[in-house]
Order: C-alpha cells, then structure tokens, then sequence
C-alpha cells in the first residue's frame, strides 16, 4: 500500500488542486493528512487562492481515501463542512511491520514525543519545514507544508511505500531530501 502524507493546506483550493494531482500522479492508495486543513491561523498570511468551500468540496470528493488528525488550526465547524473524520488528535498505522504515530505537532512532536516502541516513527505537521531527524530509539518525520513553506523550503509532501519515506515538490513531484 501507498500513502501520500501532507500538512498545512490552510484552506488553499490552488495547492489543494496541486495536492489532488499529486494524489493521482503518485497512484497513492491513502492521503494520510496530518491537519490545519481549511483555516489559516492567525499567525500565517492568506495563503495563495483561500478558499475554503472549494477546498472542503475537493476533499469530500476523496473522504474515503482520506485518513486525518486535527491540527491546532481545525474546529468542530470545520468537521460539519467535512465527510470524512478530522479531530482525532492522533492516529498509530501499522504498515510493512512498521510503527507510525501520526499527529499534527502541537501536542505530540519532537519536544512531547508519545511513549513507542523503539524503531517507531513519529509523523507530524505543524512547523512547515520538511524533516527527518532521530530522536534516540524513534523517528521524526515531518511533510512540510502544502500552501506555506517556511525557511525557503518547497511546498512539499511525503509518500510511504515499501517500507520508506520519501519527500517530493509538490507541484513536479520531484524528489528532495528533507532538513536533518
């Protein structure tokens, strides 16, 4: 099985577009989303073509291909306009023998690491930054940012296959290797 993992779409339809295309050029099997969907926050700018009516129909369109935690950003308003569930705090995939804890960051992350098995990796949005980083006996893995990157990185998302994470551009799907 194939999974597409993203974060941080913040309720842009033109890289909700990008993330869709994605979905279909990677032949992904499952869009694990790791949270902050339609809103924006206060402490981002809009992002590029804000919309959250359109995103929300484009996700609907894929709920059952969906699996999502909630992000800081994601309400119970933002659950009456989505068919597919979007506030639990955490999801534990098991794939290939491996352990994958998913969160979106602003509970469970990198500085609250949840109690896993050694060997286990710890997927989350939150910081915009695509990273792969050891933390002792588990594995951080972080996306990056669909619609706002930050530190010059590339709005970007992950796929899982076989075993392994690999990171991509989001809109040419190229390949790159995430900050340490």
């Amino acid at each position: 099985m194939k999974l597409l993992i993203a974060s941080d779409l913040h309720g842009s339809a033109y890289y909700c577009r990008l993330l869709l295309e994605a979905f279909r050029r990677e032949a992904a099997d499952r869009l694990v989303l790791l949270g902050d969907l339609l809103y924006h926050g206060p402490r981002n700018p809009l992002p590029r073509e804000y919309d959250t009516k359109a995103t929300a129909a484009m996700l609907n369109a894929l709920a059952p291909q969906i699996l999502c935690v909630r992000g800081n950003c994601d309400t119970e308003v933002d659950q009456m306009v989505l068919s597919f569930p979007v506030l639990a705090e955490h999801s534990i995939l098991s794939m290939d023998g491996i352990e994958i804890f998913a969160a979106h960051g602003h509970h469970w992350g990198p500085d609250n690491v949840p109690p896993l098995q050694p060997g286990s990796f710890l997927l989350c949005g939150h910081t915009h930054l695509p990273v792969r980083r050891s933390l002792g006996t588990v594995t951080y893995l972080n996306p990056g940012s669909l619609s706002l990157p930050k530190e010059d990185t590339p709005h970007s998302y992950m796929t899982f296959e076989n075993g392994s994470f690999f990171w991509h551009e989001l809109e040419t799907g190229t390949q790159f290797q995430p900050l340490p």
